[in-house]
């Protein structure tokens, strides 16, 4: 397995995410805030909640890339590959990880809240569509592109 490339490749591609995320936010596309979600699991103030979600989710990239190179180090890297793991990724991310987060999250709302609930946070449901139409689209070419960046890069080393 190419451990520096894992290394570095899980970065870039990470960020090529968080870019995709970002701007598609900003045009209007998805109200999806990953940074502020992740980050509200550790602190309550939002311009911190932003900074820390932001790490962890650097940290989250590397380990997701971590396994995306150890299939490529059995299958062989392709940027294809990559792109259908980046599939299979988000499929899971918006039909499980998200929808199970309102049980987890302290400052997340679930569907079952009260009128008495102090979350300041939405729960995303399903494919994380109240954060909007859009979001699963932009989720579904976010990591793909995750993916393929890491199917190009490794394959190229």
């Amino acid at each position: 397995m190419d451990w520096a490339g894992w290394a570095l490749f899980g970065l870039l591609a990470t960020a090529a995410l968080t870019a995709v995320l970002i701007a598609a936010q900003m045009a209007g596309l998805t109200r999806l805030d990953l940074p502020l979600v992740l980050g509200t699991l550790v602190t309550a103030d939002p311009d911190r909640a932003r900074i820390a979600g932001f790490f962890l989710h650097l940290a989250a990239g590397q380990v997701f890339a971590l396994g995306y190179a150890a299939t490529f180090a059995l299958l062989h890297p392709a940027w294809w590959l990559g792109g259908l793991l980046g599939a299979l990724h988000v499929v899971v991310a918006l039909g499980v990880l998200l929808p199970l987060l309102p049980g987890v999250h302290p400052r997340m709302a679930s569907h079952r809240a009260g009128p008495a609930s102090t979350a300041v946070l939405e729960p995303p449901g399903l494919f994380a569509l109240n954060y909007g139409v859009q979001t699963p689209a932009v989720a579904v070419v976010a990591h793909v592109i995750y993916g393929v960046v890491l199917g190009l890069l490794l394959q190229a080393r």
